[in-house]
């Protein structure tokens, strides 16, 4: 037992190696700016970039990871059954009848409702277990070591303006420094200690800059598609089987659902991200929840397994809101031709893509 307990206290120091790491660079990079080579004319747009790139920083560091609220979690009566139960076709029954009036709409890849059994409770939409953090983590994108924190729904919005504003930091810091580091290849600049800050300066600055580049540009690509990282690679399964758009509202859409309705509140790191990470609309056709009332006595629920039916419940408020302006009532067919045929009339939600 203290043997693992001294792994654990050690892995937990060694995880902080990188954003150490992180602080005294730029740590540094301020000192040889502001101090060594002290320009002065530059120095507000510097300390506004610098500001904000180490506010953005400080929040995706400190914000905890959102986890499913107790909803999620079996009741104390189900979880005894789930665990005392041996077959797995049972056990899925137990999480079905817990999960009827939840807002899940994703299964596994074999159909089957998503459980954690580190954490005992039954997965949201989106929602992964992060072996590092050892939590179910909402919305999860990925477990980033140079911020030693989960990145998903709390802190997106503020990993997405780090990677922005320290973009910007360095593509400032390497602009305004290029004009000394050509003076040091010319031997124009004076013999000082200073000269090896700017050279060295100059160089970290690229190479951070070019490293940024790329992993900003990739998840703006992702935030306009309303991808993570995991769904990128694991596309979510629906009632009609896979799909790796089946959470995208359009581009407009996608960026409101990350950084808030309040385009003022965009650039800064403060938490304005739409919903509450447990229930996300979807691009797909979804019947009318009375609808589904009437045709459940008609005719079997469609399922996507044995006895599998999926729950339906009102969407919150932020998230009609990005419903409501570009969806359309649509029925599905002539009322001649549904009289004839005796079937009652769907009404179903289109969405625009």
């Amino acid at each position: 037992m203290a043997p693992s307990h001294v792994l654990k206290c050690c892995q937990k120091v060694l995880a902080w190696v990188p954003v150490a790491f992180i602080a005294l660079v730029v740590a540094w990079s301020y000192y040889a700016y502001v101090v060594e080579l002290c320009v002065s004319v530059y120095l507000v747009i510097f300390h506004l970039s610098f500001f904000m790139f180490v506010w953005s920083y400080w929040k995706t560091i400190f914000t905890p990871p959102a986890s499913p609220s107790k909803e999620f979690c079996l009741s104390k009566a189900d979880k005894e059954q789930y665990e005392k139960e041996e077959r797995p076709e049972y056990q899925q029954e137990i999480l079905r009848r817990a999960a009827k009036d939840l807002p899940i709409y994703t299964t596994t890849a074999s159909r089957a409702i998503r459980y954690c059994d580190r954490c005992q409770l039954i997965k949201p939409d989106r929602c992964h277990h992060c072996s590092a953090c050892d939590i179910c983590v909402l919305k999860m994108d990925h477990h980033c070591p140079w911020v030693n924190n989960c990145v998903g729904f709390s802190n997106y919005k503020f990993f997405l303006l780090f990677l922005m504003y320290s973009l910007l930091y360095c593509l400032f810091v390497a602009a305004t420094v290029l004009q000394y580091f050509i003076k040091f290849w010319t031997n124009e600049l004076p013999d000082t200690h200073a000269k090896f800050h700017v050279l060295f300066l100059f160089f970290v600055a690229a190479m951070f800059f070019i490293s940024i580049l790329s992993l900003f540009s990739y998840h703006c690509w992702l935030v306009g598609k309303n991808r993570s990282t995991i769904e990128t690679f694991r596309a979510p399964t629906f009632r009609n089987g896979p799909d790796k758009n089946g959470f995208s509202l359009g581009c407009s859409k996608n960026l409101r659902e990350v950084f808030g309705d309040e385009k003022k509140y965009w650039l800064i790191p403060i938490f304005t991200s739409l919903g509450d990470g447990c229930n996300f609309p979807t691009r797909l056709v979804i019947m009318d929840p009375e609808q589904l009332a009437v045709s459940s006595q008609n005719e079997p629920a469609k399922s996507s397994g044995p006895n599998q039916s999926f729950p339906t419940r009102p969407l919150s408020e932020s998230q009609n809101r990005l419903l409501t302006s570009d969806s359309q009532w649509v029925e599905s067919g002539p009322e001649e031709e549904n009289v004839k045929s005796g079937a009652k009339k769907h009404i179903i939600v289109s969405l625009e893509s």
